[in-house]
């Protein structure tokens, strides 16, 4: 049987004549598309960077203190003031290691002192003040120096032994590793304006805190807040620390003569805080109380007035803090 050879099977193509403009046309998009494509790549690979560095980078708390009543808010003196020799907690007896660095200066005079008292310590706040005490006491600082508490006290992380205590994050009070230590922080601004050293860092806490006045406050947070002082005298001066029960003191040493300082405070705005309403199905129904009613912030200036034997009186403007209100909680039956 003959069979007929097969015809090779035949191919078309369709050849688009798109024309001069529509080859500038599909040009255009094959360039443009190829932008975009790249800058949604890019942007993408950005937000996952941003996204790892958001998990890997420090978080920026400050530390902040517990929210006390209106009553103890309003009255900050009680929970802090300068100290008095007679006051300190190593007085009675000194360590030996205290009394050594005396020697070691040539003098065991009192420049300055103050004192802080945690008002309602949560966590372990005691503890990470306690701590930061121990690691600030016993530096000599020489003449032109300059120290920083974060230098003396930290890193402030769990390997190095604190432990969580009240911060300040996203206008809320919350547990931070290390919270607390603001009042180490405090003290040594404190005692720098007393004892005549001269200060290089110090910020304001971005909401009010209980144990001090508006204005005489200063945060501490890792990365961007910090309380630096420097000694302009011509002889070392010395910082000793430690805690009584609940109550914090800082002490300057040396042999040189402070000013006598006066404070003054002037209000130049406030904020009334606002109050958050939350269901308590545990009261009846319509009923409310507050549970807290929040700090108010305020705007002050404050400045200082320095006397020394023999000299005019001299004023200096401190600073002008901003702090903004901490909101209060109501609750009320549903």
């Amino acid at each position: 049987m003959h069979t007929p050879p097969r015809r090779a099977a035949r191919v078309r193509f369709t050849v688009i004549s798109l024309g001069r403009r529509g080859r500038r046309w599909w040009r255009s998009c094959v360039k443009y598309g190829a932008v975009i494509v790249s800058a949604l790549f890019y942007l993408h690979a950005l937000t996952v960077a941003v996204g790892v560095w958001d998990q890997l980078r420090p978080q920026l708390f400050e530390c902040g203190a517990p929210a006390l009543s209106p009553a103890e808010y309003g009255d900050p003196e009680r929970f802090s003031a300068t100290a008095s020799p007679a006051e300190l907690p190593w007085a009675a007896a000194p360590p030996e290691s205290l009394t050594s660095l005396w020697q070691r200066l040539a003098s065991d005079r009192l420049i300055s002192a103050f004192r802080i008292t945690l008002p309602n310590p949560i966590w372990d706040e005691a503890h990470n003040v306690a701590l930061a005490a121990r690691l600030l006491s016993g530096t000599v600082i020489a003449p032109g120096q300059t120290v920083s508490v974060i230098g003396l006290a930290g890193p402030f992380t769990k390997e190095r032994g604190y432990g969580d205590g009240p911060g300040y994050a996203g206008g809320q009070l919350v547990p931070v590793t290390a919270g607390g230590v603001c009042k180490i922080g405090t003290a040594m601004y404190n005692v720098a304006v007393h004892g005549g050293l001269t200060v290089v860092e110090r910020h304001p806490h971005s909401m009010p805190v209980p144990y001090i006045r508006p204005g005489r406050d200063a945060a501490i947070a890792a990365g961007y807040k910090d309380v630096r002082v420097r000694n302009d005298y011509d002889r070392p001066v010395l910082l000793w620390a430690g805690m009584k029960e609940t109550t914090l003191f800082v002490a300057l040493y040396g042999d040189v003569e402070a000013p006598t300082v006066h404070w003054r405070h002037e209000e130049l705005d406030r904020v009334p805080a606002p109050l958050e309403r939350r269901a308590n199905p545990a009261l009846p129904p319509g009923q409310e109380r507050i549970v807290f009613a929040g700090y108010d912030g305020v705007t002050v200036r404050t400045s200082i007035t320095l006397e020394r034997p023999g000299q005019p009186a001299e004023t200096k403007l401190l600073s002008v803090d901003t702090y903004r209100p901490l909101r209060g909680v109501l609750e009320y039956g549903p």
